[in-house]
């Protein structure tokens, strides 16, 4: 192993990931795939990978995180589109730990998602980019994340583990500028599910009040009287998606 690590490049940026399984540490070649740790170290800093599962696990290969949707197909770039690959000859696929960049079947076409090595890869050489590795004693936390329950025939986990947060220790570039930082994030989100809380209340009253024709005739007339007036399109309509 040690001799694996002197054939790599210096490490220049870290990252501690929380995940339900435990923190894995980061440590990430900025240098060599520029592209790469620029958006992933933004992404962190806006908190777009908290709460995000790990979707897709397949057993003594990989397991892939980085997609909001947790569908496999979601994600995006802090650059508005997918990015290049960056390949790199002294970063090989060599054993387990590894954090590359998850494409969406071809090359070129990098995003948010991401995934880790659970044993070495060679196949995967040339077709996904290299930029990170697990270090210490959290590759431990990486074996227990990738130990749950698989459903048959899906590469689906039973139980998604996912990030809890990122936090960035070190980096290189220094005018990384976050769209949105992790706590205003978190105000949005909040402030979503509260809305989306009075929503459900509203249209939960709504359907007591369209519930009265199962009364007798003599409570849908006296209950008529007491809601008089049209009701704005805001309280009529359905939740929007």
């Amino acid at each position: 192993m040690s001799n694996i690590y002197n054939t790599e490049p210096p490490t220049t940026a870290r990252c501690i990931m929380a995940t339900t399984a435990g923190d894995l540490e980061l440590e990430l070649w900025a240098k060599e795939c520029p592209l790469a740790c620029r958006n992933f170290i933004q992404l962190c800093l806006e908190g777009y990978y908290d709460g995000v599962g790990f979707h897709r696990l397949v057993p003594g290969f990989i397991v892939q995180g980085g997609d909001p949707s947790g569908s496999g197909t979601g994600g995006e770039s802090i650059y508005g589109e997918p990015f290049i690959d960056e390949p790199h000859q002294r970063l090989r696929f060599s054993r387990r730990g590894l954090l590359a960049c998850a494409n969406e079947g071809d090359r070129d076409t990098n995003g948010s998602q991401f995934f880790f090595t659970l044993d070495a890869t060679p196949e995967l050489q040339s077709r996904h980019t290299l930029f990170g590795r697990i270090t210490g004693p959290s590759i431990y936390n990486l074996l227990s994340l990738a130990s749950v329950e698989v459903l048959p025939g899906t590469g689906t986990p039973a139980n998604i583990p996912r990030v809890l947060g990122v936090r960035v220790l070190e980096e290189p570039f220094g005018d990384i500028k976050p769209r949105i930082t992790a706590e205003e994030k978190r105000a949005q989100e909040k402030a979503r599910k509260a809305a989306r809380r009075e929503r459900k209340e509203r249209e939960a009253k709504i359907g007591g009040v369209k519930n009265t024709s199962l009364l007798s005739f003599g409570e849908v007339e006296a209950t008529t009287e007491t809601f008089k007036g049209p009701k704005s399109s805001h309280d009529l309509l359905p939740e929007m998606r």
